[in-house]
């Protein structure tokens, strides 16, 4: 077992970290599984958890915001984002299953506002195989380019 003292010393660790900067419940393990004892991280983790601190829901719903405010990405470059950080497949499902319509209207805009940027230099073709590559709908894709001839 461990102290009430050394649990209030390493929660406020865990807690600092968790706070600085959005994190997913897996890459808080990862940073302290070998600072603090496993039962302790996990009784840790799940009173953070417990009291809305930290948790995989709420960092998709942060990131999400942040890459819409801040990027061009496609629905499958939001997934593999979200998985990198080790968010469960499941979740990040569920999420995009619920906010379905307001992530299709983010990846036309994406597409579009790549296709303009990338207009200058680039044919049509290349325009499509690269938002292709990138995960884009095609219909997203028609979508865009089409714009752009307008």
């Amino acid at each position: 077992m461990y102290s009430i003292e050394e649990y209030d010393t390493q929660k406020t660790k865990v807690l600092k970290y968790a706070l600085y900067k959005k994190r997913t419940i897996r890459e808080i393990k990862t940073k302290f599984r070998s600072v603090i004892n496993e039962e302790m991280l996990e009784d840790i983790l799940q009173e953070l958890e417990e009291n809305g601190y930290i948790g995989d829901e709420m960092y998709i719903k942060k990131a999400v915001n942040e890459y819409i405010a801040l990027k061009n990405l496609s629905i499958k470059e939001l997934k593999y984002k979200l998985s990198s950080k080790g968010v469960q497949n499941t979740l990040i499902e569920e999420y995009i299953s619920e906010n379905i319509e307001e992530l299709e209207e983010y990846e036309r805009k994406s597409a579009e506002n790549i296709t303009i940027k990338r207009a200058v230099n680039m044919d049509e073709n290349d325009i499509r195989a690269y938002l292709m590559k990138k995960g884009y709908k095609e219909e997203n894709i028609k979508e865009a380019i089409a714009k752009i001839e307008e």
